[in-house]
């Protein structure tokens, strides 16, 4: 790890000359983790907020009953994170060459078609949303409430959309502290008013498992109504100002480039929300604290994952950079590095978990034999986040250069052809630990298959700069 980037350090912004002491390469990637992680842990710690509130203050049944529309969840921000994905190649790429008028053509495109897709869904799911439970088989005695909650977070989609939408957008234009400052705002909006619908306080109702889907949606207008004023205020490039709303059209040729670019990811992404919305199938057909032990993992898996996910991420902006510099010879220690440090700072957090497995999930559970169950399952999972890291750093290292189709194709191989099948015949086999088995070996062919590619296919292809 001692290695140097001889680039400019910060993404997204121009090409700057080599410095006198270039920084470790180890460096750079830790510069590049600290926001990444920190907006990460940020977007996720509104679900965490609400499950928690929702295990403590109402109970077991409670945290099942939102535990149902996790996988739903997944599904829609599938399309959004590809979205998010074209658009800011695109907008940074605009950005870069002083077009903010440009800047504001793609972003509004994108927006408006997050819209259209956010309004579909809330009138879809204001719907059928008790069909789409009982198709989901979710266990009886919470299908009432899990129903209550579906509909409202389906009629939140289109603020939700936006507010990701928005931050993804924001980063396009290299600017990650704003999307930092906004989910700070949401996530301290959800830590009053969730508590409050649940529990009755400041005259509100009393709103059961249906408080988290309600505080979602108020934390979310909340965040966006001061995002709005704070990008006013500072007259940032993207400020809802009259040229930016004016361009909130479907514009054809920008949505074509913004899908060409982004479809991949969100296919994958889709195709693994499908797959999680199996394995809860399986899950829930061992009962209601079967389901909420579901939840409960993956809302700590989610954090696992951070670090694997940044570290990937960075990955793929030295090495984009490095290929842009026609320094393509520096791509393999930009790989190792990133296999070190998801190795060190990935299991480090692997570890403490392990460690601290039994009051981590007290934080989400508090029935003795959930708890319990919980654990146990943890265990069977958690190690395997490493291994995920692993095909993270390989396939985000071929997606630098433009390879973008085969590492996506194994990561649906992986999916439909180890991971659920493996789900289906374990869980037969030796009951709901088999569900969980599926993960590690899923993961696992990921890190075999995006390793033997990168080493025996990409690394022999002569890698050239895009644009």
């Amino acid at each position: 790890m001692t290695e140097t980037l001889e680039t400019a350090t910060a993404p997204l912004q121009a090409p700057q000359a080599p410095a006198t002491a270039p920084k470790p390469l180890w460096r750079t990637f830790l510069v590049f983790l600290a926001p990444m992680m920190a907006a990460n842990v940020l977007q996720s710690l509104s679900g965490t907020i609400n499950n928690v509130f929702l295990g403590h203050m109402i109970g077991v049944e409670a945290l099942a009953a939102a535990t149902v529309f996790f996988p739903m969840l997944f599904f829609f921000i599938a399309f959004v994170m590809g979205l998010g994905t074209g658009a800011s190649i695109l907008i940074g790429q605009a950005y870069g060459k002083g077009d903010h008028d440009r800047v504001r053509a793609i972003a509004g495109a994108t927006l408006a078609l997050s819209l259209v897709f956010g309004v579909v869904i809330a009138i879809f799911g204001g719907i059928y949303a008790s069909e789409l439970m009982i198709a989901l088989q979710t266990p009886p005695d919470i299908v009432v409430e899990a129903t209550k909650y579906a509909r409202i977070m389906m009629i939140t989609m289109p603020a939700f959309f936006v507010f990701l939408l928005a931050t993804s957008i924001l980063r396009g234009v290299g600017d990650a502290i704003t999307p930092l400052w906004t989910l700070a705002f949401s996530t301290f909006v959800g830590l009053i008013v969730t508590p409050a619908f649940i529990a009755g306080w400041f005259g509100l109702p009393k709103l059961g498992v249906a408080a988290a889907a309600v505080a979602s949606l108020v934390s979310l207008a909340a965040a966006l109504a001061w995002l709005c004023w704070y990008l006013l205020r500072n007259k940032h490039p993207l400020a809802p100002t009259p040229a930016l709303l004016s361009r909130i059209r479907l514009d054809p040729k920008v949505l074509g480039l913004v899908l060409r670019l982004g479809v991949p990811t969100g296919v994958q992404m889709v195709i693994m929300a499908v797959a999680e919305l199996a394995l809860l199938g399986l899950a829930n057909g061992y009962g209601s604290h079967a389901t909420a032990a579901y939840g409960a993992i993956n809302q700590i898996l989610a954090y696992v994952q951070f670090p694997a996910m940044s570290i990937g991420i960075a990955a793929s902006i030295l090495g984009a950079q490095a290929i842009g510099a026609g320094r393509s010879h520096q791509l393999w220690a930009i790989t190792r590095t990133a296999l070190v440090l998801n190795a060190i700072i990935t299991g480090m957090g692997v570890l403490v978990v392990y460690l601290l497995s039994g009051a981590i999930v007290s934080m989400f559970i508090t029935d003795a034999p959930v708890m319990e169950l919980t654990q146990h399952l943890l265990h069977i999972v958690l190690w395997s986040t490493v291994v995920f890291g692993m095909a993270v750093v390989f396939s985000s290292m071929m997606r630098s250069s433009g390879t973008v189709l085969a590492p996506t194709a194994i990561g649906i191989f992986a999916i439909i052809a180890v991971e659920v099948p493996v789900a289906v015949y374990l869980s037969g086999a030796i009951g709901i630990d088999g569900v969980w088995w599926a993960y590690p070996a899923a993961f696992s062919a990921m890190f075999v298959l995006q390793g033997s590619f990168y080493t025996f296919v990409w690394r022999k292809k002569a890698i050239r700069a895009l644009v």
